[in-house]
């Protein structure tokens, strides 16, 4: 017999509910069986659906839409995990993130120490969902959308001190988001745990806590300032239409020299992610040119001869036209008190989901219609 509680604090979750906020029932048809959900998507895409919206007060609207797009978190986390192993990643247990040179391998370090803090944080005050995201949101987007993508030179390149460097501290990070991840995604974590070594000191669940301490806000600083960059080219690329395999060049107006410096020394990267042929320096906005502001200065993208701006200008008005009418419409029914008494509380939750997403779109458009003026 035990002489204790067998568990101190019991976590009751909120009222699951079906992905149109329903209640579930059989008469309706519309119960979700978590063991049929399991053999379809496994049990760890199950357990991080719930623990993703697991927000205090809330109602956990489930949906197998939902439990099969972090099913694919998982197979990206799987396929980042052979990635690495087939450029050299492999454990080992004399790295250390102090010792660690490269600028690339010194960010990642940073952002995996602000990420286990995020994460014990989310789960020491039972926020679930924030510890979820936080860890999603580093595995998905800044490991393996940024860092593996940045590290492609490394692997392939001839400085061997780099590279075994890069494939020492890329095994550590992920040593680290088995870790962040295992309370989450169990099953995976532990088997990934055990293929990433020939041999442990311990079974990843009996692991210690990862609590790493390392920060390099220089390093940080550099290498967030080259993701924005890229990114924000990507966005007036997207929302320009501007075809995915041609190259633009860039324009950087009011840049200081520190900036200057990050464009030298970032190059190579700027060019292959963002499709840029050409970077240069000017102290005026060129004609025909798309614009984002990057820190103190201004990105400026010449696109004039890529897009026909006259019809791109049309399609964003008439774009920009519907959606303000379907604002308009739900922004009526929301505002009709003889709907919200008697519409079920889901239905309306509902329209005002549909509203919020209606004037995001907006604002999107309008942002585009902004370049495209500017372009003339």
């Amino acid at each position: 017999i035990l002489d204790r509680e067998p568990f101190h604090t019991v976590y009751l979750h909120q009222l699951v509910r079906d992905e149109k906020g329903k209640k579930m029932s059989k008469t309706t048809g519309n119960v979700i069986d978590p063991l049929e959900i399991v053999d379809e998507y496994g049990a760890d895409a199950l357990r991080f659906t719930n623990a993703s919206m697991a927000a205090l007060g809330g109602v956990l609207k489930l949906s197998k839409d939902r439990i099969a797009g972090y099913r694919n978190f998982g197979t990206k986390l799987w396929n980042a995990t052979r990635f690495a192993e087939m450029n050299g990643v492999t454990h080992d247990p004399a790295f250390r993130p102090e010792n660690a040179k490269l600028q690339i391998n010194r960010w990642i370090l940073t952002e995996l120490t602000r990420t286990a803090r995020e994460v014990a944080d989310g789960i020491d005050q039972y926020r679930f969902n924030d510890a979820a995201s936080a860890a999603y949101r580093f595995v998905w987007n800044t490991f393996c959308d940024w860092y593996l993508e940045l590290l492609k030179p490394v692997f392939n390149g001839d400085d061997e001190d780099a590279k075994s460097e890069a494939q020492a501290c890329a095994a550590h990070v992920l040593d680290g988001v088995y870790k962040l991840l295992h309370p989450f995604m169990p099953f995976m974590t532990e088997e990934l745990w055990a293929l990433t070594a020939e041999s442990r000191d311990t079974l990843l669940c009996h692991a210690e806590w990862p609590r790493p301490d390392f920060e390099d806000e220089e390093a940080a600083s550099e290498i967030n300032w080259l993701i924005d960059l890229v990114t924000g080219i990507r966005s007036v690329r997207a929302e320009m239409n501007v075809p995915a395999s041609a190259m633009v060049p860039l324009v950087m107006v009011g840049a200081n020299s520190e900036t200057c410096r990050r464009l030298l020394d970032h190059d190579a990267p700027i060019g292959r992610l963002a499709r840029v042929e050409d970077i240069v320096l000017e102290s005026e906005v060129p004609k025909g040119s798309a614009q984002l502001v990057i820190g103190e200065a201004t990105a400026c993208l010449p696109l004039g001869g890529l897009i026909d701006v006259d019809a791109e200008r049309a399609r964003l008005g008439k774009a920009i036209g519907k959606v303000e009418a379907d604002i308009e419409k739900l922004g009526k029914k929301l505002g009709n008190e003889k709907f919200l008494a008697n519409a079920k509380p889901e239905i309306v939750a509902g329209e005002r989901e549909k509203l919020a997403d209606a004037q995001r779109e907006c604002d999107s458009l309008k942002t585009a219609l902004t370049r495209i003026e500017q372009i003339g």
